[in-house]
């Protein structure tokens, strides 16, 4: 089972904390076969918020192998100055040795910092809060720092810019392991828009054109996700979500900026190129799959 492990240091920010806890949290209600825990190398939390947190297990009593995830989430700016941070030398190990065993080594904001003292971000680009990210450079000045960006992946070693942008990197995860479509379930449950940097500029249907808040078109987005084979009339669609067909059509354009019919091809094609990548699925059968009439007018909308 794979296992997401956040550290919760001193003065934590509570949403570089909850924001990719929740996001994985939602996930495993979808069918993440994972297991979430919470460690810390402090006896007494308590958050920038002022929020006390409950006793957590020491770090040193983490087991995480290689694939496995850790999130180290952002602290207060003063704690990251003071030599009490500084003197954690044998957290900054561990934290260098988890990334040695390929374990999977995530910050969040600030918690970016504890990557450097640990030496993971030698000759490597990175990034972290806006407001941050020249004393990261200073600092270290063998990072590769980037500013204005999201989140960024070098090898088993993630990096994310401040407070929300945690929950982008999840996401981004959390594609990789399940896919866009299962992601595209999880950002709905968490009612948030899935961003992308710029070394995810790919884009994806899935996920795209729903940053708008209709229930009624969201659904009809969700069926047509999981029934592209089918007729989908526009009299069926508009009686599901007891809408007429015109207003549908209407309302559907002026939320997502598309007509039903491109936003369906849309679908279709970016369904039909995943088929594509399997190579026991013959054209008329992606085709079928994919609710085109022929391989001809698949290769035509591909094309």
């Amino acid at each position: 089972m794979l296992k997401v492990a956040f550290v919760v240091p001193p003065y934590v920010e509570l949403l570089d904390l909850a924001g990719p806890a929740q996001a994985f949290t939602e996930a495993k209600s979808h069918g993440l076969d994972a297991a979430i825990e919470f460690f810390s190398y402090h006896e007494k939390i308590i958050s920038t918020a002022g929020v006390g947190l409950a006793e957590i297990k020491n770090y040193k009593e983490a087991n995480l192998n290689a694939g496995d995830f850790v999130f180290i989430p952002g602290t207060d700016h003063d704690y990251l100055r003071s030599a009490e941070f500084s003197s954690e030398k044998d957290f900054f190990k561990w934290i260098a040795q988890s990334a040695d065993n390929k374990v999977n080594t995530c910050s969040i904001c600030t918690g970016a910092f504890f990557l450097g003292e640990a030496g993971l971000l030698d000759d490597r680009e990175c990034t972290t809060h806006w407001r941050r990210t020249d004393e990261l450079k200073t600092r270290f000045p063998g990072a590769k720092v980037l500013a204005d960006i999201l989140y960024v992946k070098s090898e088993n070693i993630y990096t994310s810019a401040g407070i929300s942008a945690g929950i982008d990197l999840a996401l981004a995860i959390l594609e990789e392991l399940k896919g866009p479509n299962f992601v595209h379930k999880v950002a709905r449950g968490l009612v948030v828009y899935h961003r992308r940097d710029p070394s995810h500029s790919q884009k994806s249907i899935y996920l795209d054109f729903r940053n708008h808040i209709n229930p009624k078109i969201h659904e009809v987005q969700d069926f047509l996700i999981n029934n592209l084979s089918s007729e989908n009339s526009i009299e069926d669609l508009a009686g599901m979500v007891a809408m007429s067909p015109r207003n549908l059509s209407r309302v559907f354009k002026e939320s997502t900026g598309l007509t039903i019919v491109e936003y369906l091809t849309e679908l279709r094609r970016e369904t039909a190129k995943t088929l594509l990548n399997n190579p026991d699925y013959t054209i008329d059968y992606i085709a079928s799959q994919c609710g085109f009439k022929s391989a001809r007018q698949l290769q035509r909308i591909l094309k």
